[in-house]
């Protein structure tokens, strides 16, 4: 009897283990196929050389990795960062009072703004950048309204400034909603007693709010940036030939090109930097 009293749990335990490794078998599945597999494809033409008419040649090099300090492709990798950083930093500028505000809402009108903030993706994304080629072109709607009031036409698309506002008016959302469930969690006791201790509303953002929200701001700050730069479309569609960034220069040598090995290491130097800042969010979360 005491036997059979001990074989039950021991039969349980391995009726959980089995349902756990069958409802995780699905996702481990896709992961190891669509993840990790390309990643370990990617990772290894790195060290190949590319073939005469394309393809890879499975002799082994390092001459792509020294390829990437070429000024050539090390100004777009370094002109990418430095777009990626700027439509960050201003969807965060945008982004926090945003969300602050619609914290702030009763309930009813919270859910109103979410979904006016999550509007656009029910949009098709190509649709919405074709939108913004109609409003920033010489015979465009803005210009079109400058025009009224005598002002000349303004160089608005193909240049810079057209695909970080593409890349943020894309990836706005993505920094509101991490931000706004940051804010929301928050007790609004702690800001009342910095209040109630003399500090002003600025020393209670500074000490108080934005320590506490942090990792909203981190998490935002990464789903903005990481999609930011390895977009292609956007900066081909309102960077024009005046513009290329780092996804474009990869899917060039993928798809144009037709030079694997050296896309591959593009690749993974955006793999190594986004690894990083993934560190480095990680180890700030912490800390907060």
């Amino acid at each position: 009897m005491e036997s059979k009293v001990k074989a039950l749990p021991a039969s349980r335990s391995r009726g959980r283990r089995l349902g756990a490794f069958v409802f995780l078998t699905p996702g481990l599945t896709y992961l190891l196929v669509l993840l990790l597999v390309p990643l370990a494809l990617v990772l290894s033409y790195t060290v190949f050389q590319r073939g005469r008419f394309g393809g890879v040649v499975y002799e082994f090099t390092t001459e792509n990795f020294s390829r990437l300090l070429d000024p050539l492709y090390f100004d777009v990798v370094v002109q990418s960062l430095k777009i990626a950083v700027l439509t960050t930093v201003i969807a965060l500028l945008i982004g926090y009072p945003t969300a602050y505000l619609i914290a702030q809402l009763p309930r009813k009108w919270k859910t109103i703004a979410l979904v006016a903030v999550v509007l656009p993706f029910w949009t098709n994304f190509i649709i919405r950048v074709y939108a913004w080629i109609i409003l920033l072109s010489g015979p465009g709607l803005i210009n079109s309204a400058l025009n009224v009031f005598g002002i000349e036409p303004l160089e608005l698309l193909y240049n810079d400034g057209a695909i970080v506002t593409g890349l943020l008016y894309s990836y706005l959302p993505l920094m509101v909603l991490p931000l706004y469930a940051a804010i929301e969690r928050l007790d609004p006791q702690l800001r009342e007693a910095s209040a109630n201790l003399g500090a002003s509303a600025f020393t209670t953002f500074r000490k108080v709010t934005l320590p506490l929200t942090l990792p909203g701001v981190l998490t935002g700050s990464m789903f903005v940036f990481v999609p930011s730069l390895g977009n292609f479309v956007i900066p081909e569609l309102l960077g024009g030939s005046k513009s290329i960034m780092v996804g474009n220069l990869i899917r060039q040598q993928f798809l144009t090109a037709r030079d694997w090995p050296f896309g591959s290491t593009l690749a993974l130097a955006v793999i190594a930097v986004l690894i990083v800042l993934l560190m480095i969010q990680a180890w700030v979360t912490r800390r907060a």
